[in-house]
């Protein structure tokens, strides 16, 4: 079994306090149908971004297409965490979805 990042790209906050209840209810059933798959339910991303280059110049935003957020998925393979990750209530949200495998150090 291995671990997976899903990385989230794009979506929206919903609007009203009835969209947001919606997508919380959404995003609970998500989490509630993986069950012990779910290593880390993870969390939105601020717009707080900074980034750091090779020759250690920092500065601000995100290198390419900035993240939303993430999630960390046990899965027992690349297929297996996709075919997680496309019932993701981000895609609902115009969202994209990018997943990486890690691997033990």
């Amino acid at each position: 079994m291995g671990k997976f990042v899903l990385v989230y790209t794009g979506g929206g906050m919903p609007e009203t306090e009835e969209e947001q209840a919606a997508v919380m209810a959404a995003w609970g059933a998500w989490y509630q149908g993986l069950g012990e798959a779910v290593a880390d339910p993870g969390n939105p991303f601020s717009p707080a971004v900074k980034n750091i280059t090779s020759d250690r110049n920092v500065s601000d935003g995100a290198i390419g297409t900035a993240s939303s957020g993430y999630t960390i998925l046990n899965a027992d393979s690349m297929e297996a965490a996709i075919g997680m990750a496309k019932n993701c209530p981000m895609l609902d949200g115009n969202g994209q979805i990018t997943v990486y495998e890690t691997f033990e150090m």
